[in-house]
């Protein structure tokens, strides 16, 4: 058995999942695959051969022995949705899929291991995509309660162009541009995912929570300029401005998104617009990103941004048109490239 999962760039809507704001979401052809058979004992053993690492413990005992221990909480999780196991696995992972750079290489993992848990139960229970999608946010993200949006495992389930929103209820609506070429830049720096997005995520729920005292029925979607901020210190007023700002420019973008004849300009200006916002209030931005960022733009790239929590990891540029000179012009600068397009959700291969 062979499953395979796409990674993710988000277009609009970056640190603002967790908010419960919507965001436009692209699965990318980066992908992660896992082959896997049964074993006729408990056992399961997963070899991550790009890491030249191995992973081994038994059904019977699932207690965590790691942060992050996505392997046994996808098992529990799949447990707790109703399906059953017998027989432990032996499973190799690969992927494309640059590591702990923003571009979901860990959350298209935990999809293929429950797409891959889902073919092997004792009962297969025949899941959708979006429910995948679903037990892949409870596999990374409940169970540890850890910062984050749904983003991540409902674009690499379900594939291809989507827009999310997470509140009041989930709503998931698949897009159908012709986008054409983006090229992916890696700047090979590391990043502190999760201390980024608890400082971004903490500021602003604190600041909502002041707001919200304020003013009950504020409903930051649906905000336009009826706020009195005057009780908020000036970096507060930045912050919530930008997350303001970035709304709009995901609601700008996806009405061109849906037209029948996109203009690719915009949707590139709309990109840099992001990023604009992102570097300059939100600071999760590198020297180095920006480095790679204006050597792409001047190669042709139409515009691009951060993607990811940032402080390292990857940019993106929208190059339809010249992605191979794109693509040469990041790495010039340091950069490791890869020309990427939108491609299916998960899926079963064998």
């Amino acid at each position: 058995m062979e499953v395979s999962t796409p990674g993710r760039i988000c277009l609009f809507g970056e640190h603002q999942d967790y908010l419960g704001l919507p965001v436009v979401a692209m699965a990318i052809s980066l992908r992660a695959n896992l082959k896997g058979e049964k074993r006729s004992d408990q056992k399961v053993v997963i070899h991550k051969l790009d890491l030249k690492q191995s992973e081994t413990f038994f059904l019977d005992d699932l207690s965590y022995q790691k942060p992050r221990d996505y392997f046994k909480s996808g098992i529990k999780v799949c447990q707790n949705a109703g399906i059953t196991f017998s027989n432990g696995f032996e499973c190799y992972v690969t992927s494309e899929i640059p590591i702990r750079a923003g571009t979901s290489s860990s959350s298209a993992i935990s999809v293929t291991w429950i797409n891959f848990l889902s073919q092997m139960a004792d009962e297969p229970p025949h899941w959708d995509q979006k429910k995948i999608g679903e037990l892949a946010y409870k596999t990374e993200v409940e169970e540890f309660n850890e910062p984050g949006g749904m983003m991540d495992q409902y674009s690499t389930a379900i594939g291809n162009l989507i827009y999310l929103e997470s509140e009041p209820t989930l709503s998931i609506k698949t897009l159908n541009p012709n986008l054409g070429a983006f090229v992916l830049g890696d700047s090979c720096e590391p990043k502190d995912t999760m201390g980024i997005l608890s400082r971004c995520r903490e500021a602003r729920l604190e600041l909502f929570e002041v707001l919200k005292n304020l003013n009950p029925n504020l409903n930051i979607q649906k905000y336009r300029d009826e706020l009195d901020l005057s009780d908020l210190n000036e970096d507060q007023k930045t912050l919530f401005q930008g997350t303001v700002q970035n709304r709009d420019l995901l609601n700008g973008a996806l009405a061109e998104l849906e037209k029948d004849e996109i203009d690719h300009n915009k949707i590139g200006q709309y990109l840099t617009r992001h990023h604009s916002v992102l570097r300059d209030v939100l600071q999760v931005s590198t020297s180095k990103i920006e480095s790679m960022m204006d050597a792409a733009q001047n190669a042709g790239a139409l515009g691009g941004k951060i993607n990811g929590s940032g402080g390292g990891g990857c940019m993106f540029t929208y190059a339809p048109e010249n992605p191979e000179s794109v693509a040469e012009a990041i790495e010039s600068v340091g950069g490791k490239s890869y020309i990427i397009h939108s491609d299916e959700g998960t899926k079963v291969l064998i």
